[in-house]
């Protein structure tokens, strides 16, 4: 993987992290198309640039940050069901993020689900009480949480599985895509440590001192990866929330119909776009 390559896909994290259009399945496509070599540090790559991503989110809400710890153990209730599924199907998600074909096909499915959400979910049945719903229970914590499981499929989307459970719990669409944006920086901190930890045993096994662990290209990919997805991640962040207060998530489910439908096609012609 070139430099140029590294903030290629940087770029594309940043703007699709919290996009509902699925950041993992826009950089596997964007591997395949680059025609970059699958290999245990490209792999990693891909799962470590998110944390520049995540962190965009805690400049953005630092204040939201000091908040009671009330706050913490939600997202720790919410965060808790993606550890579980995650633990217990690593080798089979590792598996399908080589699958351009899952991607296309969960991109359309997604996409046909985003066209009806904002007729599902209207704004003004986002209310309990008679008040706009801006903080879930714990009880609704834990049901964004089982939604979040969903996007252990490539293509899916982490953000819009995430948002669209809290939609179901009457949260208001900037509620919803805030409490995603809060509940990603434990989900890919994790998954980022734990895809490390894999990296490491895996070295270790063939003998790589830890020091030697990666080279020095690898370490400035990693790095300008992380500023790259952090810069680009920050400005879409804001964009996102105010363009679906206003807009909803039609834009959204058009665009990932015509991305997944141009693959399929491209699949269907017998054109290479698997990881080499």
């Amino acid at each position: 993987m070139t430099y140029w390559q590294a903030i290629l896909l940087a770029i594309v994290e940043g703007l699709t992290e919290f996009l509902p259009v699925s950041s993992t399945g826009h950089m596997i496509i964007t591997s395949a198309l680059l025609g970059i070599t699958a290999t245990s540090f490209t792999k990693l790559y891909l799962v470590v640039i998110q944390l520049g991503a995540i962190l965009s989110v805690l400049v953005v809400y630092w204040r939201r940050f000091f908040q009671s710890f009330d706050f913490y153990l939600k997202l720790l209730v919410a965060f808790l069901p993606i550890v579980v599924v995650g633990l217990l199907l690593k080798k089979h998600i590792d598996a399908l993020l080589e699958s351009v074909t899952v991607v296309a096909l969960m991109l359309v499915v997604g996409g046909v689900v985003l066209l009806f959400v904002d007729k599902w979910f209207p704004q003004q049945q986002q209310e309990r009480g008679g008040h706009p719903v801006t903080t879930p229970s714990y009880r609704e914590a834990f049901i964004i949480g089982l939604f979040q499981c969903i996007a252990v499929v490539p293509g899916v989307s982490r953000s819009a599985a995430t948002i669209i459970g809290g939609l179901t719990q009457k949260l208001t669409r900037r509620a919803a895509a805030e409490f995603a944006f809060f509940l990603a920086m434990p989900t890919m901190t994790a998954a980022a440590a734990k895809d490390l930890l894999d990296y490491y045993q895996e070295a270790s096994e063939q003998g790589i001192q830890l020091g030697d662990l990666f080279s020095r290209d690898e370490i400035m990919q990693l790095l300008v990866g992380n500023v790259v997805a952090f810069v680009v991640a920050l400005l879409a962040i804001r964009l996102f929330v105010n363009f679906v207060a206003k807009y909803g998530f039609r834009a959204f489910g058009v665009y990932r119909i015509i991305v997944g439908g141009i693959l399929l096609l491209l699949i269907g012609l017998k054109i290479n776009l698997q990881l080499v």
